[in-house]
C-alpha cells in the first residue's frame, strides 16, 4: 500500500524519532510497514525513505541504491546507529519530502552502522559511496535533521523561500 509522503514544513520531519520497541520485532504490522515503505519509496523513485517521511516517529529506514530497473539491494535498518565514519564525499542530494530541490552535501565516504532487522536480529554494514550517503541521509531524518541543514545559508534560504512561495500558491501541501 502506498503511504503519503510528508512534505517539508510538517513538524514530524524535524522531530527526533523513538526506537522501535522490542515487542514490535517480528510482528506482521512491522513487516507490513516495511513493505509499504519500500513500495512508497520505489513509486517515488527514491533510494531511501525514513519512517518520519510517512508520518511515523519510529527509528526505521528502508534503502535500495540499486536503481529503478533492478531494485535488487533492499536494506532495512531499524534503530540504526552510525558507529564510525571516515573520509569525505561531496554529492548532490535531494529528498522525497522536499521534491524538486537538490543541493551539494558533504558526507562521510565510508560509514559503519549497526542496526536491527525486522525479525529483531542484529546487523552491521560497512558502506561506501551512495549507500554511505543514503545511510547518513536517512539517519539524519531519524534525528529530525533535513539535508537542507547541510547546505550553505544562501542555498538553504533560497530553497525555503521557493517552498514558501509554492505554499502560498497552494502548490505545496
Amino acid at each position: 500500500m502506498l503511504l503519503r509522503i510528508v512534505l517539508y514544513g510538517d513538524p514530524v520531519l524535524e522531530t527526533v524519532c523513538e526506537p522501535v520497541n522490542e515487542d514490535e520485532f517480528g510482528k506482521p504490522q512491522l513487516r507490513r510497514l516495511v513493505s509499504d515503505m519500500f513500495e512508497t519509496m520505489y513509486d517515488a523513485e527514491g533510494v531511501g525513505l525514513a519512517a518520519p517521511q510517512v508520518g511515523l516517529l519510529k527509528r526505521l529506514t528502508v534503502i535500495d541504491c540499486s536503481g529503478p530497473d533492478t531494485r535488487s539491494e533492499p536494506q532495512v535498518l531499524i534503530n540504526p546507529e552510525i558507529v564510525s565514519s571516515d573520509g569525505e564525499q561531496v554529492g548532490t542530494e535531494g529528498c522525497l519530502s522536499i521534491p524538486g530541490f537538490t543541493g551539494k552535501v558533504t558526507r562521510p565516504a565510508t560509514v559503519r552502522a549497526r542496526f536491527r532487522r525486522v525479525d529483531g536480529s542484529h546487523g552491521e554494514v560497512e558502506a561506501t559511496g551512495l549507500l554511505a550517503r543514503a545511510i547518513c541521509h536517512e539517519n539524519d531524518h531519524l534525528n529530525g535533521v533535513l539535508f537542507l541543514s547541510h547546505l550553505g545559508t544562501l542555498k538553504r534560504g533560497l530553497i525555503k523561500k521557493k517552498i514558501r512561495n509554492l505554499a502560498r500558491q497552494g502548490e505545496w501541501s
